[in-house]
């Protein structure tokens, strides 16, 4: 695999039996064979981009000292603003080269995960801001929604099978900044090779060169979506639960050539989780005599605060 393979969800709710199942068998070879796919035909509309780039510039380019006002101590990084360089990849000791923002999930009918999340974090300086982050998360948690669908027919399960574990799941909206690169990096990239911890995300910005995905040769592939497409990769969770039938593909983005050091790069990824008490046990219909289940169990709350926990943003 050297390209990322396109998709149209509009395939999957066209109503037509026969699109729906192309869409399913698209999806599900991708993430079989390179856990990456370029997505059309999402619920993300072209002003509510816009709308959400201009905001969360607007943020970013605030004086440092407003922003670390936003900076919460003691929620390992979960809400409102991570400073530069403060999260590093798993195994890595350098930060990486970005600060972004933390959108979380608005729960409805649930008194219990409202105590359990922390709240969101409202930036008094941008009265848009916070109203329009709330808008793109609602509109990238109803395109996951449906992809996770399409994932469970793929996985023989029943179609709404993830649906109640992601209602008031631990969803993050993470507007990312990489500033221009100053001086020549030691050893940090904007962001280091990794695999994602969550069920699956949604990127957004995957515009140009920057992203990279490395395929099952250790190849790496440039990740570069049209503009009205969105990257959606799976994650661990997803993977663990599918006993690395879904793969979570390690991924990186690279320091840009030396003559465009002095540009900014955003993108904005949407992290798909579930409650935390979801079981992420593998799935009895990923077990075979040539895949034994590869994972102990551990549910999706367990799973995230040891990940937390390598990425340096829980203290022991």
């Amino acid at each position: 695999m050297n390209t990322i393979p396109s998709v149209d969800l509009k395939d999957f709710i066209s109503g037509d039996a026969e699109r729906k199942q192309k869409f399913v068998e698209e999806i599900g070879k991708a993430y079989e064979d390179i856990g990456f796919v370029a997505l059309k035909g999402h619920f993300l509309n072209e002003a509510l981009v816009d709308k959400l780039y201009k905001e969360v510039k607007n943020f970013f380019n605030l004086p440092l000292e407003i922003k670390q006002t936003y900076e919460i101590s003691g929620i390992g990084g979960q809400r409102g603003y991570v400073s530069f360089g403060k999260e590093s990849a798993k195994g890595k000791k350098e930060g990486d080269l970005k600060e972004f923002w933390h959108f979380g999930q608005y729960v409805e009918n649930n008194p219990k995960l409202e105590s359990e999340y922390p709240a969101n974090v409202i930036v008094d300086e941008l009265p848009e801001f916070n109203k329009v982050g709330k808008e793109a998360y609602r509109m990238l948690e109803k395109t996951a929604k449906f992809v996770l669908r399409a994932l469970a027919l793929h996985l023989k399960l029943e179609e709404t099978y993830f649906d109640s574990f992601i209602l008031n799941g631990n969803s993050i909206l993470r507007p990312i900044h990489y500033p221009p690169i100053t001086e020549e990096p030691k050893e940090a990239v904007r962001a280091a090779a990794h695999g994602d911890i969550n069920l699956i995300t949604l990127l957004m910005g995957a515009q140009g060169r920057g992203l990279q995905v490395q395929n099952h040769k250790g190849q790496w592939i440039d990740a570069i979506a049209e503009p009205d497409e969105l990257m959606i990769n799976v994650g661990d969770m997803l993977s663990r639960h599918t006993n690395n039938k879904l793969k979570s593909t390690i991924h990186q983005v690279i320091n840009p050539p030396k003559e465009l050091w002095g540009t900014s790069r955003y993108s904005i990824p949407f992290f798909m989780h579930p409650i935390s008490d979801m079981k992420l046990n593998v799935l009895e219909g990923c077990i075979d005599e040539n895949n034994p289940k590869a994972f102990d169990d551990i549910t999706a709350g367990e799973f995230l605060n040891e990940r937390l926990i390598e990425l340096g943003l829980i203290k022991k």
